[in-house]
C-alpha cells in the first residue's frame, strides 16, 4: 500500500494486480444536490472529464466523448440512487459514492486500474475534476481553474514516487 501522506491528495493502494486511487472531500452541500452533480448531465459537464452518453443503470452501456470528439467504450456496474454510482471508464473502474455528513456530504470517488504507471497522472486529473465539482457546487459560472493539473502532478510524482509516474501527462 502506498499512502500520499497528505489529506488533500488520493490514497494509492495495491490489491492484487489492481491499484485503487481513492479521494475523499467532504463537501458543505446536501447528499441530493452532490448526488445530482454527480449523475445528471448539466453538472456532469462542469466537472467529469467526458461526456457521458448512456443511462446510468446497472449493466447499460455507456459512451465517453472525450473534448478533442474521440469516444470509449464503458458500463454502468452499480447504481444504487442517491448513493453509489460504479462506472466501467474505458478499462478503469470509477466508484463514487455520496454519504450524508453532519450539515453536509462526504464524496468518495475511487479509481481502480492495473497500470501503475498511471497513477500520478490520474492523480492529478482527479484532483483537478474535484476542485471543479467543489467550484460548481459552490455556484461557481467558470469551472475551477485547468491550472490545478499542473500545480499538483509533481505532489503526485513525489508522494506516489518513479513506479507511479512512468505514464506522463494528457495530450
Amino acid at each position: 500500500m502506498t499512502r500520499t501522506g497528505n489529506d488533500d491528495l488520493g490514497v494509492l493502494e495495491q490489491r492484487g494486480d489492481e491499484w485503487t486511487l481513492t479521494f475523499t472531500r467532504r463537501l458543505p452541500h446536501p447528499p441530493e444536490r452532490v448526488w445530482r452533480a454527480v449523475t445528471e448531465g448539466e453538472h456532469l459537464a462542469a466537472w467529469f472529464p467526458d461526456r457521458i452518453e448512456g443511462e446510468f443503470r446497472a449493466g447499460a452501456p455507456l459512451r465517453f466523448v472525450t473534448q478533442t470528439g474521440d469516444a470509449f467504450e464503458g458500463e454502468t456496474l452499480v447504481l444504487e440512487p442517491g448513493s453509489v454510482l460504479e462506472l466501467r471508464w474505458g478499462t478503469d473502474r470509477i466508484r463514487i459514492e455520496v454519504a450524508p455528513d453532519d450539515d453536509g456530504t462526504v464524496l468518495t470517488l475511487r479509481d481502480t486500474f492495473t497500470d501503475l504507471g498511471k497513477a500520478a497522472r490520474d492523480g492529478a486529473g482527479w484532483h483537478e475534476c474535484l476542485a471543479r465539482l467543489d467550484a460548481h457546487l459552490a455556484g461557481a459560472s467558470e469551472p475551477a481553474s485547468a491550472d490545478t493539473w499542473p500545480a499538483v502532478h509533481p505532489r503526485y510524482v513525489d508522494a506516489l514516487g518513479p513506479a507511479a509516474s512512468t505514464i506522463g501527462p494528457p495530450g
